[in-house]
This record gives C-alpha cells, structure tokens and sequence, in this order.
C-alpha cells in the first residue's frame, strides 16, 4: 500500500520497512545519523545524509512533494546561514552547514512521517522512566514531547491557512499581515488542546 504524502511532522500511513521499524530503532538510527554528520563536519558527509535523506521518501512510499515541503520550509534559514557564512568568508562552511541542517530536517521528517504519535509517546515515555527517581512524572514528559512534535504540523496548517485567505483576498507585498492571524489561530488550537486534556483528567 502506498501512504498519501505527508506535511512534515505529520503521520503518514503505510506499510513500508520504515513503517514497520520500532519508534526505539528509529529515533536511535536518527541520533546516531545527524551525530555522525555532525562530527564528520564536511561537506560530502552532510551531502549524502541529505541525499540518502531525500531518496528514503519515495522508497517508503511517502513520495517526493514532502522532500519539496520541508526543504522550501527550510528555505529562509538556509539563505541565512548562506549569507552569515559568505558575509564572513568561508563559503565552504556555508555549503557544509546547509547540506547537514537539510539533511538532519529531512531525516527528522522521515522519522515522523513513520512513526505513529501514540508509538512515539510510548517511548518517550519510556524514555522519561529514569527521572522518576527525581520525582517526574514519565507520562507527562511524553505527554508533552508529544505535544511538541504535533504542534510543529500546527504551525504549518495555521500558516498556509492564513496565507490563503491573505491571497483570496487580493493582499499582497504585506506579508507581515499574517503574523496576527497566525497567531490567534495557534491560540485557539492552544485553547482547544488545553480544553480537551482537562476534559481527560489532565490538568
């Protein structure tokens, strides 16, 4: 079966390899990945994991408008690293940090799109097992890493949202206009998500 391509951040259902592979192994292969990129610090390293980043969409069903979404998401903070890194005169480190930042949110994105939240909470919440001894409470701490992970896809909606509207209305060059309707939106999602965990007993 092939999965309906996802925003980044969000579920995408399928039944590829990656699909099937415990949350564990997935976030472990991620942190080892974009650890070894990092410490490799050059250019070819960050170039595969990018590379190897992008091609992993197709081949698990996810196909390529994703690859297209995150890295145009992405766009505005490579430009700037681009330019700070050019403004200071070493070109290579802008190209080297621009490939590792793609290919760490490219990875990233994949690992989210594969994983369920109900399986990524489970393991955060495993995760989080140790801290009881600091008197935390595991459930919670993966109730919010959850949290967090759903909110990124939050912004995204909210922002295409109110750039729709900002456009079915003739607006244009003010795209500064957006920021307030973006935000309120977040708010009453905020709001509704607060509403929703008390009615659940989780305050």
């Amino acid at each position: 079966m092939t999965a309906a391509p996802a925003a980044a951040g969000l579920y995408a259902p399928g039944d590829s390899w990656l699909h099937r592979a415990p949350a564990g192994a997935k976030l472990a292969a991620l942190v080892a990945a974009v650890s070894a990129v990092v410490a490799a610090a050059n250019l070819p390293a960050a170039l595969a994991a990018a590379g190897a980043g992008a091609a992993l969409y197709p081949l698990c069903g996810l196909g390529v408008r994703p690859i297209w979404r995150t890295l145009r998401a992405l766009a505005p903070f490579l430009v700037l690293i681009a330019l700070f890194q050019l403004l200071a005169g070493d070109a290579w480190a802008a190209a080297r940090l621009c490939a590792q930042l793609a290919g760490a949110v490219l990875l990233s994105g994949l690992v989210t799109a594969t994983t369920r939240v109900s399986a990524m909470l489970a393991l955060f919440e495993r995760l989080a097992r140790p801290l009881t001894v600091f008197g935390a409470d595991p459930r919670r701490v993966g109730l919010v890493l959850a949290l967090t992970i759903r909110c990124i896809p939050m912004v995204a909606e909210s922002w295409r949202a109110s750039r729709e509207a900002y456009i079915a209305r003739g607006l244009r060059g003010r795209p500064h206009v957006l920021v307030v309707p973006v935000v309120v939106g977040l708010l009453r999602s905020a709001e509704a998500m607060g509403e929703a965990l008390t009615a659940r007993g989780i305050d």
